[in-house]
C-alpha cells in the first residue's frame, strides 16, 4: 500500500475559481457537527480564534482512494496535511486557537484517521453537508460522491476573517496559518 502521508510529485495545481471570494465576513453556521470524540460541537457557541482546514478525505487505511484521485486538482493531500497542523498543534494553542478538521466522510472513517495519524484535535464530520451548505463551501464531484474542496478557516468570534482557498501544497497550509494568526495577534 502507498505512504499517503508523502505526496506524490508532479500532482496537478488547483485555480483559484473564485468559489471562496464569497466567506470574508460571513459569520458561522448555527450549527451542531459531530467530531471524533463523539460529541455535538455547536460551532456558533466557539468564542475567540477558530481554524477550521476543510479536506476531501483522509484515505482510510482499509480502503484505496478513489479512482483518478490524483488527477483531481487540490484532492490528494489529506493525510500530510492533517499531519502538519498535528505538528504544530502546540503552536496554535500557544496562539490561543482552537483547531478542528472537517471533510465530509462519516465520523467513524474520520475517528479511524484521528487514531491512525495521532491527531490531538477532534475532525469534524460534514456528511449531510450542512455547513457546506450554510456556507456555499466548493465541492469535488466524484461520481455520485461529494467531497469538500480544500479551504481553510480562520474565525474570530463566529466571523470568518481569513480563508485559504485554493490550498496548495496542503502539507505547506500550516505555514500560511501560522503566519496569519502570529501577524493578527
Amino acid at each position: 500500500m502507498e505512504n499517503l502521508e508523502i505526496l506524490p510529485k508532479n500532482l496537478p495545481v488547483p485555480a483559484d475559481d473564485g468559489a471562496c471570494a464569497h466567506l470574508q465576513g460571513l459569520t458561522i453556521p448555527d450549527l451542531s457537527l459531530t467530531a471524533t470524540n463523539g460529541e455535538a460541537i455547536a460551532l456558533s457557541t466557539i468564542k475567540g480564534r477558530l481554524v477550521i482546514y476543510c479536506y476531501p478525505m483522509t484515505g482510510p487505511a482499509y480502503a484505496a482512494l478513489p479512482e483518478g484521485w490524483d488527477a483531481i486538482p487540490g484532492a490528494r493531500g489529506c493525510t500530510p496535511q492533517a499531519c502538519s497542523f498535528r505538528d504544530h498543534f502546540l503552536e496554535l494553542q500557544q496562539l490561543h486557537t482552537r483547531v478542528y478538521g472537517m471533510s465530509t466522510q462519516s465520523t467513524a472513517d474520520q475517528a479511524e484517521s484521528k487514531q491512525r495519524l495521532h491527531l490531538p484535535f477532534e475532525l469534524l464530520s460534514d456528511e449531510n453537508l450542512a455547513f457546506t451548505k450554510a456556507l456555499n463551501l466548493p465541492l469535488h464531484l466524484v461520481g455520485e460522491l461529494k467531497f469538500l474542496k480544500r479551504v481553510t478557516l480562520i474565525f474570530e468570534d463566529g466571523v470568518i476573517v481569513k480563508s485559504f482557498y485554493p490550498v496548495f501544497p496542503p502539507d505547506k497550509n500550516i505555514d500560511d496559518v501560522l503566519e496569519y494568526l502570529k501577524e493578527h495577534k
